[in-house]
């Protein structure tokens, strides 16, 4: 599924050719996503957007009465295009724009979602944004936070990192290659790995979903970025997607393994 560098790079891909637009038309053709498409997204229609942020994997529209959330889910798929241009299988949504433009929303597997939050509405209320940890970018998060909250924890670090109350956004491609660059073996118990490893690991996470978002998001098969152009980080992944080649590092096999309910990648020479 799309993770936070190719939601980001969507972000970044749509936002010039929708802030400062007025919204014309919103169009529903499957109301029937991961949620129910709410009739209230209709009162976006006559405003204009001021921002588009990102909250972990989900975007909003600003506007001044609300923000309409969208979330990719496992295939969704944001274009800028001609609001005139035929549509294509599974075009769900159209929020159409003053400028004859419109952002087009198409989701095969129709796991994605489009909600509606009222401006009175307080983002620390809404129940698919206020158990979020911090954003992996920002300064909130840090070493001291990875360490204290794993202490006594048995779960594989992994997954610990992987959990969106801990830390947002982490998914597991990215998981994957920052614990290789660490030495982490991603098995290893959460409450086992030390202060300092953890200050590398934070290190490590940044740098990679910082390279993921400038190179434009990992090439996944059901992703593309807002001009249809794929991502190409795919191109440096060091351990996922590798089982059984050689590891860049030291010549020994790649391994997968089964964490979580999720294939994992780690070399077992570099990876303690």
């Amino acid at each position: 599924m799309p993770e936070l560098p190719e939601v980001e790079v969507s972000r970044l891909g749509i936002s010039p050719h929708l802030i400062g637009h007025q919204i014309t038309q919103i169009i529903i053709r499957q109301p029937q996503l991961r949620w129910p498409v709410p009739i209230e997204i209709q009162q976006a229609v006559g405003l204009t957007i001021n921002n588009i942020r990102r909250r972990a994997k989900y975007l909003l529209l600003d506007t001044d009465n609300g923000s309409i959330i969208l979330h990719l889910g496992m295939s969704g798929k944001l274009r800028v295009i001609d609001a005139k241009t035929p549509l294509q299988k599974h075009d769900h949504i159209d929020i159409v724009l003053d400028s004859g433009a419109c952002l087009r929303f198409n989701d095969p597997r129709r796991f994605g979602a489009c909600l509606w939050q009222p401006q009175t509405s307080n983002e620390q209320d809404n129940a698919l944004l206020k158990h979020l940890g911090p954003e992996p970018l920002s300064d909130d998060f840090d070493q001291q936070r990875l360490f204290n909250l794993s202490r006594g924890k048995s779960v594989a670090v992994k997954n610990f990192i992987m959990d969106n109350k801990v830390v947002v956004g982490v998914g597991n491609i990215y998981a994957n290659e920052a614990l290789f660059f660490t030495g982490i073996d991603p098995r290893k118990a959460a409450g086992k790995v030390s202060k300092k490893k953890y200050q590398q690991l934070t290190e490590q996470i940044k740098i990679v979903l910082a390279k993921a978002i400038q190179q434009g998001g990992t090439t996944l098969k059901d992703f593309a970025q807002a001009d249809g152009k794929p991502g190409y980080f795919a191109q440096q992944l060091q351990v996922y997607g590798r089982n059984g080649q050689k590891c860049y590092q030291c010549s020994a096999l790649i391994e997968s393994i089964t964490i979580g309910q999720r294939n994992s990648f780690y070399c077992p020479a570099c990876q303690r």
